[in-house]
């Protein structure tokens, strides 16, 4: 789970609002609100959030709508948890199937709440089809063609698994023994050899470009992000 992440509330109830800001802000997260799906909508284009507190009722722009903007023509995968009065299990399909992560329904028990958003936290990022983007790198799995701020990134298949892992956790820390099983299953070699495909890794997604991307944590593993 990413530390000091940012989450956007996007709900037209100033209590909600004030509520979640309020206990949000006591567990240390980094929290911005949008009362309606409009300013929601803009505020993800223009900022960087870890995860998306999402209202169905909302004036305009609804829920369901703006979830099915992000997901089907903008290609945002940040994880969005969506709260609403609605609780029949047709309302619920509805929302999961516009593209949401998890669903609580009104009134909530904000512990639940707060668990809940942890839980998508700590799974990263998901998949949305079969493109995975990580900052201005891009993995399409279906053509296993990995390209960076536009340009060509030539990778070896065991790059594309080793960038594949990494890209669906991002940012979260992916241990040395997670990427090694990804390759090699139960049976790894020596750990020079990760070693040797990460710095070829490396260099192929970052040392052309002017940030860096790939992150090593001594003697824990590796973050993208």
């Amino acid at each position: 789970m990413p530390d000091h992440a940012r989450i956007l509330i996007i709900d037209d109830d100033e209590d909600i609002q004030d509520l979640l800001f309020a206990a949000l802000d006591d567990e240390g997260f980094i929290v911005d609100v949008a009362g309606d799906g409009s300013r929601g909508l803009q505020l993800i284009q223009s900022n960087e959030y870890d995860l998306v507190v999402l209202d169905i009722n909302l004036p305009g722009l609804n829920g369901y709508a703006l979830c099915r903007e992000l997901r089907d023509h903008l290609h945002v995968s940040v994880p969005i948890l969506m709260l609403t009065l609605r609780s029949s299990v047709d309302e619920r399909v509805e929302g999961l199937n516009a593209g949401a992560d998890d669903y609580v329904c009104k009134p909530f028990e904000i512990s639940e709440l707060i668990a809940r958003i942890r839980a998508l936290l700590r799974r990263g990022r998901p998949v949305v089809g079969h493109i995975l983007r990580v900052d201005d790198l891009e993995l399409d799995l279906e053509r296993k063609q990995a390209t960076r701020g536009g340009q060509p990134v030539h990778l070896s298949p065991i790059h594309l698994k080793l960038l594949a892992t990494l890209m669906r956790d991002s940012p979260n820390l992916v241990s040395r023994e997670t990427l090694a099983t990804q390759i090699w299953g139960d049976e790894p070699p020596d750990s020079d050899a990760l070693r040797a495909h990460i710095h070829t890794l490396r260099a192929a997604i970052d040392k052309p470009f002017e940030r860096a991307l790939l992150q090593t944590v001594p003697k824990l593993g590796y973050r993208l992000g």
